[in-house]
């Protein structure tokens, strides 16, 4: 009987087996010198990774301001192009709605009040063509009519107008106009006065031979002043100046006329019935009284009547806001399309002068599209300061033009604060082309040119 050896509990190994298996700490120690060896490699391998993909957005925005940032005194040159634009254009169009507030508000305290009714030339019958002389009384009764008076342009003839000043040049007279009215028309117009008087309802009544001169039509004949009561002459009648008339709203033709009233041209020239009456309103009523003062002139024809009366308020307001707005957006664009130059062209002589950097980055393992995305934010960056401090600038210029012209200012909210994202676009559209070059240079072609 064979004994096994004692204190051994292993059976001896074959000659023909291979190498026995190291002890398990052995193999632990093993394992952790070839993870130390393999670590550089792993790390190499994600920092190509990390290459590869691109840099975060943080990254990238640190890269961007970091390439803005290098060269400010360029930053600040190429920011103001696109604040001059983004300025012009919040300024001019800020501008151009004050003005169009303040053009619209004195439209209606002037035209806007103005209503004028006249026979219809297409009317039937000969009653329906004519006004009647109690016209501006019966108008007068309607609520909202501050004054009306009647208006008439006189035939003439051959006569001419002179004066009797003696002066030379006078002897021929001038072909002037004639016209008659009633004692409210100068109320109805607004009619203010350089000196003198207005003929009233005693004048018209007695039918007495008295004139009121337009300036212009004074300055022709060589009258400045009434206290001497001078006389001019429309043809061999002599009528007394009373009064020289200095500015009317609405009906400018009465500042180069010599007028005279109803009764008197009753008389004179066989006026059988006015022309036209002029209307004064109030603010706001004047649609209404062009709706009922047919009705109250000729209740029983009333179409044969026609009536001038004002656009809306809104529909005024919008035609000179969409005029002024149409004039100044374009000055805005081309201010936009300079700034929007300034930035394409800073932006690839910036791409010219990186080149080295760029290829180092290709180098490296960037890509084509993480250089293009760097040198696009750089823009956009750009673009959105110039935006910013653009609208800024434009605000300010609105508010004080307004305050040094006692205007209320009116801002459109929509472009004030789009203003700056469309200062970005801009800076992204400049961008793109300098971008796409710097993203085509190749990393061989870049460190060859260093």
């Amino acid at each position: 009987m064979v004994r096994r050896a004692s204190g051994s509990g292993r059976r001896p190994a074959s000659p023909t087996a291979g190498p026995a298996a190291p002890p398990a700490g052995l193999r632990r120690r093993r394992r952790w010198r070839a993870s130390a060896d393999a670590a550089p490699g792993r790390e190499r391998r994600g920092r190509k990774r990390r290459l590869a993909t691109g840099p975060a957005v943080r990254d990238l925005l640190d890269e961007a301001l970091a390439g803005v940032a290098a060269r400010p005194t360029r930053l600040v040159l190429t920011t103001l192009g696109t604040v001059l634009g983004i300025a012009a254009l919040v300024g001019t169009v800020g501008l151009g709605q004050t003005a169009a507030g303040q053009i619209t508000q004195r439209f209606d305290l002037a035209a806007a009040t103005r209503v004028v009714v006249a026979p219809d030339d297409k009317g039937e019958g000969e009653a329906a063509a004519q006004l009647p002389w109690d016209a501006p009384d019966r108008i007068a009764r309607l609520n909202g009519v501050d004054a009306a008076g009647t208006v008439s342009q006189l035939d003439v003839g051959d006569d001419l107008v002179r004066s009797v000043s003696g002066l030379e040049g006078q002897k021929n007279g001038h072909a002037l106009q004639v016209m008659a009215g009633s004692p409210g028309l100068f109320d109805a117009v607004r009619g203010s006065l350089r000196t003198g008087r207005f003929f009233d309802a005693g004048h018209d009544r007695r039918a007495d031979r008295v004139v009121v001169l337009g300036k212009h039509a004074a300055e022709r004949l060589g009258i400045n002043r009434v206290d001497s009561q001078p006389a001019v002459f429309i043809g061999d009648q002599a009528y007394t100046v009373i009064g020289i008339l200095e500015s009317v709203s609405g009906k400018a033709e009465l500042l180069d006329a010599v007028i005279m009233p109803n009764g008197t041209a009753k008389l004179a020239y066989d006026l059988t019935a006015p022309d036209a009456l002029e209307i004064r309103t109030a603010v706001g009523a004047a649609q209404l009284i062009a709706k009922q003062a047919p009705i109250a002139i000729a209740p029983n024809n009333p179409s044969a009547l026609t009536v001038d009366a004002p656009p809306t308020q809104g529909g005024v307001r919008k035609g000179v806001e969409s005029d002024l707005n149409a004039l100044f957006l374009l000055l805005g664009a081309v201010a936009l399309l300079v700034g929007g130059l300034g930035i394409a062209n800073v932006t690839l002589l910036s791409v010219l002068e990186r080149i080295s950097e760029i290829g180092l980055r290709r180098a490296l393992g960037a890509a084509r599209r993480h250089v293009a995305a760097q040198f696009l934010v750089e823009s956009v960056i750009v673009g959105f300061l110039g935006g910013l401090l653009g609208t800024a600038v434009g605000v300010l210029l609105t508010v004080g033009v307004s305050w040094m012209r006692d205007w209320t200012p009116i801002l459109d909210n929509r472009l004030t604060f789009g203003a700056p994202l469309l200062g970005a676009l801009i800076g992204l559209i400049a961008g793109t082309y300098p971008a796409w070059k710097a993203s085509a240079i190749q990393p061989i072609t870049a460190l060859r040119g260093t």
